[in-house]
């Protein structure tokens, strides 16, 4: 049981890095898991309550046993590693707040594990993906709907969370779009002429009326659209296509940048519009080689 002292501190924690650092939602809720579960496995560990002081106290030696007991059920590499990180987030926060020596936590190692790289579909298959969208409901602004959401997948590179997010305020789509990404961090990103003709498209079919609080997509009785929706539809047309399942609704972020890239786009732009915060995170993003990376590094740094 976590006592009243921890349960506070990680609230507090919380709230912190929701209105001074701008997490999302669904980070906030992945630091209350992993923090919450590390203080509760400390308390059983350590058979006592682990308040502020008993938190202040932990050890090398609990560290690996917390890990050894996470990899224990299951949890693969790199899923501990982000609860480890969310735990060291937490202890550099307590530890600057108390005043308490926190290197025992922070200097406990993640695990190694693979990066999978993504895997971009060809041009030809995501045209065929979006044209196959429109035919796989017999509601016909439900396949317009579909269409649309993916055009904006891949002729906006958008996260299908970006785009499920959109709202009547963003309508009418103009030449660009502002998108408030991870993080908060906000970017404005061109909207191409299919895509702006594939919301119009579904706009007209739609049957609710788009006001300004209310998402632009919607589920079958009006409600927001859910990913789910999107992943299974796509399943389907791939399964039609003949496509891997690495065929995803992310999958089509994946392929605006590389096909971008491929088409001479330059690599820093990119990592603008897909909004990382880092250029190595747009190579792995586009499988893109050294020697490029470093070209761009080049051209970006001139010598004096």
């Amino acid at each position: 049981m976590i006592s009243a002292a921890a349960r506070d501190a990680l609230a507090t924690f919380l709230d912190h890095q929701k209105s001074l650092r701008g997490a999302s939602p669904n980070t906030i809720d992945a630091y209350a898991r992993d923090v919450g579960g590390f203080i509760a496995f400390m308390t059983e560990h350590r058979a006592e309550p682990q308040g502020l002081a008993a938190l202040a106290r932990i050890e090398i030696s609990d560290m690996r046993a917390w890990m050894a007991f996470t990899r224990g059920r299951e949890v693969g590499a790199r899923s501990l590693a982000r609860k480890l990180s969310s735990v060291k987030s937490f202890y550099r926060w307590l530890s600057e707040r108390e005043g308490f020596d926190a290197s025992a936590v922070l200097s406990a190692r993640a695990p190694k594990y693979q990066r999978k790289l993504p895997r971009p579909v060809s041009p030809g298959a995501a045209r065929d993906m979006i044209d196959t969208l429109d035919t796989q409901h017999p509601e016909a602004w439900i396949g317009a709907r579909d269409q649309a959401v993916v055009t904006l997948l891949y002729g906006c590179g958008l996260r299908i969370s970006e785009a499920l997010g959109l709202t009547g305020r963003d309508l009418p789509l103009g030449q660009s779009l502002r998108i408030i990404g991870k993080g908060g961090k906000e970017r404005v990103v061109p909207v191409i002429a299919p895509a702006i003709a594939a919301v119009d498209r579904y706009l007209h079919l739609c049957p609710y009326p788009m006001e300004p609080d209310v998402p632009v997509f919607r589920g079958l009785r009006g409600g927001a659209l859910s990913p789910r929706m999107v992943q299974k539809v796509m399943a389907r047309v791939r399964a039609q296509l003949g496509l891997p399942a690495t065929a995803t609704p992310h999958a089509m972020r994946h392929s605006f940048a590389t096909h971008l890239l491929n088409a001479g786009g330059d690599l820093r732009a990119i990592q603008e519009l897909l909004g990382h915060a880092s250029l190595s995170t747009t190579q792995a993003y586009t499988a893109v080689d050294s020697a490029r990376l470093m070209d761009v590094y080049r051209r970006a740094h001139p010598k004096a």
